[in-house]
């Protein structure tokens, strides 16, 4: 039977009922339970936004959302033979029980749980603001482009973050309890991602550095499974378990285990409680109800609280175990497995209508009008950072001369947050820790921490990156500094959040991270602490719209980067610079001018009739190989300009870059005229000290008669920036070497 004759057949069945016009798509309807009519007046009265108490009703329209959300999400993923409902199927009383209580600030560490949570949204009314009204639409609109993607976005209305990498909700639920102390955030987490283990390890470290933030939730759903087989923690009991979250900090676990209330006789530790008789699913589905209350109520009154669900994965859906987790093609809602299932899971339209009432009734409103992230968060105003304005040819340190207007921004904006896990006074930032303090337990003035400090500092890159990136896409202000060599173990989550906000429907402040200890800086460290090919990993972004890496030529320059940064929005922003004393090239106006419009000439020879040698350069250290190169250039009657790469991503064509595609699009490009000005020469030479994607556009537009690239090969131990250089071919001798090259 086809799509539109089950549809028929299953709506033949109900034409003296009224089906809601938000049911237009539903494929199978059931009939109404026997008690339906006593119990069916919505436990969330008119004007409410919670139910009052968890009695027989409650209890019950609790598993009318969790049969409706089942269902909702296999037919929808069947509609494309396609998406994850598996996962999402074993935490339906859950999502159930916090909908009933109240609850609409909720995020996910399990990517695969979109769908689940699309029907979610959808059921609640939030997918109206996108043209969403009928099942239909939202399978038409579901893993399309436009639509509804196959992992979750915080575009979506409703949804406060993205899911996709495993590892990652719990610091949106963080960021979000720290922005937000009024109210609770709930993070559910798979078992299958619970093999990564920062997880507990990132909300260990949180809860000591903020022990009164303890407005946040982790929920896990332990179902025993992973994506293709079980998880690593199928095989702990529940003590195991218990004492695993409470050992990580967690003063109250709260443990609800299906396997307790089975009478259908499944053998396994893992059970599907939609197996289980009406009144075991009534005892399962309270105990839940009040387990998730009592949670919720110590999480907001400054108990570390952890919950625990733990039901057989692929609960009331086609399949069970990791074979539930993902539909293929030929997994079609005629498929008999899928058939029966959402006819055994099919509603009655009264319920269907009562489920919608109760999800809009929720939390004051659907999710997409009420969740934290729907509106723009006011941020205090912190005005005009202070700078310095250094002398050409003087020397300063590009990274202390942001550290003083970083200091600044934390004493305006008492929540703007720093991450670090390697030390900022190793960063030559210590200004940083003496003004706004390491946040920690233990009072020390010798080494600048206190409790109520501004600095965050994890050992663990992931941490830092996580919460940083987490805190800018709620809304507040943030600033992630790092070790450019240990960047790559944080990143993965800043590039998340930069789609994400590339798509949201409102303004956050710009991900804002700065990374010093550039490889040119690590000689003695050798190569464990040269690893610059993280440049070429967040250069390779710069194309997607929303993405800039900064590399300022000097200490001026530095600060014109981070003032640009701290005022942008919806952008990931990446600086890197030294920590070491380098010459001051630019006045501050020409620093500003670099960072807005892209590029700015450092030099250009004042005489001469030699064939012009023009050096395209992103970084402050390499700069000085390349005015060595040029005495010599000069010195063989070339002509010779350096130009400072300083904002790349804006030296682009405008249709290299999908700018047009970003929320507070930035379209900004140096037009032909001034990029000829700049890089039009007989030569031209591009250099970096780092990776070398962020010199693309400049090679793409460049119409010199002979180009070259040089960059980072490779780290070695050395005594010296110079000799790490010239391991890596970077010489001033090397550089007029081959400029001279390329004018033969």
């Amino acid at each position: 039977m086809s799509a539109s004759a089950s549809a028929a057949a299953g709506q033949s069945q109900v034409q003296s009922a009224s089906i809601p016009a938000f049911c237009e798509g539903v494929l199978h309807f059931g009939t109404l339970p026997e008690h339906f009519t006593v119990l069916s007046e919505p436990a969330i009265g008119e004007g409410q936004s919670a139910i009052s108490k968890v009695d027989e009703a409650a209890v019950f329209q609790t598993r009318l959302i969790a049969d409706a959300l089942r269902y909702s999400t296999l037919q929808l993923c069947a509609s494309k033979e396609s998406g994850h409902p598996g996962g999402f199927a074993s935490s339906a009383e859950t999502i159930a029980a916090l909908i009933m209580l109240g609850h609409k600030n909720i995020v996910t560490e399990v990517g695969h749980h979109a769908p689940g949570f699309y029907s979610s949204m959808f059921l609640d009314g939030s997918l109206e603001a996108m043209g969403i009204s009928t099942m239909t639409q939202m399978q038409q609109r579901f893993r399309e482009r436009d639509g509804l993607l196959g992992h979750l976005s915080g575009a979506i209305p409703g949804l406060l973050a993205p899911a996709g990498p495993l590892g990652q909700g719990q610091h949106f639920a963080m960021a979000g309890a720290y922005l937000n102390r009024d109210k609770l955030f709930l993070c559910t987490i798979g078992d299958g991602g619970l093999g990564e283990p920062y997880i507990l390890s990132a909300m260990k470290h949180f809860n000591t550095s903020y022990p009164q933030v303890t407005n946040f939730l982790p929920v896990l759903i332990w179902n025993g499974y992973s994506q293709e087989h079980h998880s690593m923690v199928s095989l702990m009991d529940n003590a195991q378990m218990t004492a695993y979250w409470q050992v990580h900090g967690f003063e109250r676990v709260i443990l609800i285990d299906a396997k307790a209330f089975d009478d259908a006789d499944q053998p396994e530790a893992y059970v599907d409680s939609t197996l289980f008789s009406d009144g075991a699913r009534a005892a399962f589905t309270r105990a839940v109800l009040e387990g998730m209350q009592q949670a919720a109520e110590s999480a907001m009154s400054g108990t570390l609280t952890a919950v625990i669900i733990k039901q057989l994965k692929g609960a009331g859906v086609h399949a069970r175990g990791a074979k539930s987790h993902n539909l293929y093609p030929g997994d079609k809602p005629e498929k008999p497995s899928i058939a029966k299932a959402l006819q055994h899971g099919a509603l009655a339209p009264e319920a269907w209508a009562l489920v919608r009432t109760l999800m809009a009734r929720a939390g004051g409103g659907p999710a997409g009008q009420v969740a934290v992230t729907e509106s723009e968060r006011a941020l205090p105003e912190i005005g005009e950072l202070p700078m310095q304005a250094f002398a050409v040819g003087d020397k300063a340190v590009p990274s202390t001369a942001m550290a003083e207007m970083v200091a600044v921004l934390g004493e305006r904006d008492p929540q703007f947050v720093v991450t670090n896990a390697d030390g900022n006074e190793a960063s030559a930032m210590k200004v940083i820790n003496e003004r706004l303090k390491i946040r920690h337990p233990t009072l020390d003035a010798l080494y600048n921490q206190a409790p109520t400090g501004q600095v965050y500092e994890p050992l663990n890159e992931d941490a830092c990156a996580g919460l940083a990136a987490g805190i800018a896409l709620f809304g507040g202000r943030s600033l992630w500094l790092s070790y450019e060599s240990f960047a790559i173990n944080g990143w993965p989550i800043v590039q998340t959040v930069a789609q994400a906000m590339a798509e949201l429907r409102r303004r956050t402040p710009a991900v804002v991270s700065m990374f010093t200890a550039g490889a040119l800086e690590q000689g003695r460290n050798g190569w464990t602490h040269q690893r610059p090919e993280i440049e070429n990993y967040i250069g390779g972004q710069m194309r997607n719209g929303n993405s800039y890496l900064l590399y300022p030529a000097d200490a001026n320059m530095m600060q014109a980067a981070f003032a640009w940064a701290t005022s942008q929005f919806n952008k990931c922003i990446s600086i890197v610079a030294s920590k070491s004393a380098l010459p001051v090239y630019t006045t501050p106006e020409q620093a500003r001018e670099a960072i807005e419009a892209g590029a700015v000439s450092l030099y250009e020879s004042a005489a001469g009739s030699g064939s012009l040698v023009v050096f395209a350069v992103t970084g402050d250290m390499v700069l000085l190989p390349v005015f060595e190169a040029k005495d010599a250039l000069e010195a063989a009657g070339h002509r010779v300009r350096i130009a400072a790469v300083a904002n790349p991503r804006r030296l682009y064509r405008a249709g290299d870059v999908a700018w047009s595609h970003s929320s507070e699009a930035d379209g900004q490009f140096m037009d032909d005229s001034a990029f000829a000005d700049l890089f039009d020469g007989d030569v031209l030479l591009a250099v970096s000290g780092g990776g070398t994607v962020a010199l693309e556009s400049v090679m793409l537009r460049s119409r010199a008669k002979a180009r070259d690239l040089v960059g980072w090969q490779r780290g070695e131990t050395t005594a010296s920036p110079a000799e790490i250089m010239a391991f890596n071919g970077i010489t001033g001798e090397a550089l007029a070497r081959r400029a001279a090259g390329l004018v033969g």
